[in-house]
């Protein structure tokens, strides 16, 4: 057999990284949860002054709200590339990044008020987002398995937390001191944290290196600012405007290059396959309909209590106290955030994620009726945070546990940036709800157009829907053991040995299969999806004994017995067992040599031909499972026959008799 390369073993943690004990659980926790609230506070710190962006930015009302839109695309584009470095190159080493670059960011807005330096400054915010994703994947790497689930649910709940908690500080800051105090303080914090994050987090020993999919990362960024430009922008520009078609257009035919180019690559910028399988796909689906409702939260409780009591419905309340009346929906995910570690563990994500939904959309069909007084929307918006801090705890969850663990950081990017288009749904359908359903009111005596009652009381209704589609959605998640679980085992106790399946044939033929390891007993440790070229990394947690099984399309599987330790280099499994249609053609009980042999599927589509050998034996490659017709014939003589033939994952033997022979008419 020829020399095949393998990768060599990468396993250690880069030098200067901090040790996985260099700090208690609940330092970690405490600083990436941190991290965590300082970027989720920075995409809704400007959103309660967007009134104000013109008049401090000297621009028009459109071109103003660029400063919340572009933090949005940028969050969205980097955080599926920044999550994929990280599984890569290193999670803390990413976290890092997207810190400085966030604190840069900020210190840019803090001392100017030109709109060129401010888009800047808003765009490098957001290229922070990934720090969310990447924060649950180093708690689950590295607490101890008793801590992981208060820590996923604290760190997934953060983005609820800190929008919930960045509303009244926004009103605070900006009547108090000014524009540039928003800035500045989000800068300290940051940089506070940032120096917390290189003393205390750990670097995670579990990687997944190879070649990064470049093309496969540009076509997905253009296609995901396509998409949510005409998600925000639809309202404002028309949605059957030139600029939004085109730009949907433009969407659709982005994704059908990027999902075909995905499939082909050995080593894709997001493993379509595995995002694919039905508990991270319903996970997922769930996941946008969740962060509506939770997004819509704010969206309609503020303008609600804003509104001038003349409209009827509305109490005249300020920025800040407007804010203050959210404030108790962000400290009930903080509370609530250690009991639903504990439910994670009790009950697993599938259930979480159904009551959690169930919950949004219970505060919001009740909405209606408890809009009278302002502590009866706080405790709505207090139910419906406590109903998103339950869910957002168990997305992660539901994620972790149905992906491999060198792929924790990416797959989290991935259902991260499903939150974001969300929030940017739910943020497009409140302004179409509200431009609408409208009323002419008069305030300070001129008159304006403002949302009606019946837009409040759409919105509540429409956004309680969802998040009642999304608890049935979640329902369907698979309810298998291991699916929901807390993933385990945690505390940095994973260690990657890596390997490639090498197939047993001289022609250059793509690897696409699976390899799982297992425990001796059969417990699932971890599973891969190889590159094209075989090769794979598979976490495991101690030096051992482990069960290895490798399988790949055509082939038979093989299963390896195999000691692992962190001394061992890349373990190669040869599969030599190739699986094939194959059989014999007789005629008259002898068999037929040069005999044409041809497979169609079903339906009548060809597949493959050849001819018999010597001794009337044919051979096919097994195709994907299916009913085919396998069928042989003589040409000089006319002589044929078929055979229907049930094709699975193992090999077919069809034999075919050409019947007695015909002696020849005289």
């Amino acid at each position: 057999m020829r020399d095949l390369p393998v990768r060599p073993p990468a396993d250690t943690v880069p030098d200067g990284a901090a040790t996985r004990d260099s700090a208690p659980s609940g330092l970690i926790i405490a600083v990436l949860a941190a991290a965590g609230m300082a970027v989720s506070l920075q995409q809704t710190l400007v959103i309660p002054l967007v009134p104000n962006l013109p008049a401090i930015f000297g621009t028009s009302v459109d071109t103003a709200s660029w400063l919340v839109t572009i933090t949005l695309l940028t969050g969205a584009v980097a955080t599926p590339i920044v999550t994929k470095l990280a599984d890569m190159h290193g999670k803390r080493k990413m976290i890092i990044l997207a810190l400085s670059v966030m604190v840069i960011g900020s210190l840019i807005l803090a001392v100017s008020t030109s709109l060129v330096l401010g888009l800047i400054g808003r765009a490098l915010q957001g290229l922070a987002a990934s720090v969310i994703p990447i924060g649950i994947s180093i708690l689950r790497d590295e607490l101890p398995k008793e801590r992981i689930g208060f820590g996923i649910a604290l760190m997934s709940a953060t983005l609820g937390i800190g929008g919930g908690l960045g509303l009244p500080l926004s009103g605070l800051l900006y009547e108090s001191m000014g524009w540039s105090s928003l800035f500045w303080v989000t800068a300290a914090v940051t940089a506070v944290i940032l120096a917390a994050t290189l003393f205390i987090v750990p670097e995670s020993p579990v990687r997944s290196p190879g070649s990064f999919d470049i093309t496969g990362a540009v076509v997905l960024s253009i296609g995901l600012t396509t998409l949510l430009l005409v998600i925000s922008k639809g309202s404002s520009w028309g949605w059957t405007s030139a600029p939004v078609a085109g730009l949907a257009v433009a969407c659709v035919l982005t994704f059908l290059v990027w999902v075909p180019l995905q499939l082909r690559i050995g080593e894709p910028m997001v493993d379509l396959r595995t995002a694919a399988t039905r508990p991270v796909l319903l996970t997922n689906i769930a996941s946008v309909l969740v962060t509506m409702g939770m997004m819509a939260n704010g969206l309609l409780t503020v303008p609600l209590v804003e509104a001038p009591e003349s409209s009827g419905y509305g109490f005249g309340l300020s920025v800040m106290d407007a804010g203050l009346v959210m404030a108790p929906s962000g400290l009930a995910m903080v509370f609530f955030a250690p009991i639903s570690g504990w439910m994670l563990g009790r009950i697993g994500g599938r259930w979480m994620l159904i009551m959690g939904a169930a919950t949004i959309s219970v505060s919001y069909l009740l909405r209606p009726a408890l809009s009278g007084s302002i502590p009866e929307i706080m405790v709505a918006s207090t139910l419906a945070g406590l109903g998103a801090a339950i869910a957002f705890a168990a997305m992660p969850a539901l994620i972790m546990s149905a992906v491999p663990i060198t792929e924790t950081a990416s797959a989290n990017g991935i259902n991260s940036l499903m939150r974001s288009v969300g929030m940017a749904t739910a943020s497009a359908g409140t302004a179409a709800i509200f431009a609408t359903w409208t009323m002419t009111l008069e305030v300070g005596g001129e008159a304006g157009v403002r949302p009606s009652e019946a837009a409040y009381e759409i919105g509540f209704i429409l956004f309680g829907v969802l998040a009642l589609i999304a608890a049935v959605v979640a329902a369907f998640i698979p309810a298998r053991r291991g699916v929901g679980a807390v993933p385990q085992p945690g505390r940095g106790a994973e260690r990657v040995v890596r390997g490639r399946i090498v197939l047993g044939t001289s022609r250059a033929e793509q690897v696409i299969g699976t390899v799982v390891l297992t425990c001796p007993d059969g417990e699932q440790v971890d599973w891969a999806r190889p590159d094209f070229d075989g090769h794979f990394s598979l976490a495991y947690p101690r030096d051992g004994r482990y069960l290895m099984v490798a399988t790949a399309r055509g082939w038979a599987p093989k299963v390896l017995v195999t000691d692992v330790t962190g001394e061992c280099g890349p373990i190669q499994v040869l599969l030599d067992d190739r699986l094939t249609v194959h059989g014999t053609v007789t005629r008259d009980g002898e068999p037929v040599g040069g005999a044409t042999v041809t497979m169609f599927l079903g339906s009548g589509e060809h597949t493959g031909h050849t001819t018999t050998d010597l001794r009337g034996r044919y051979e096919f490659p097994l195709p994907p499972s299916g009913l085919y017709l396998v069928a042989a014939a003589l040409p000089e003589s006319g002589d044929a026959h078929a055979e229907k033939v049930q094709v699975m994952a193992e090999s077919v033997t069809a034999d075919l008799d050409l019947g007695r022979a015909e002696v020849p008419a005289p």
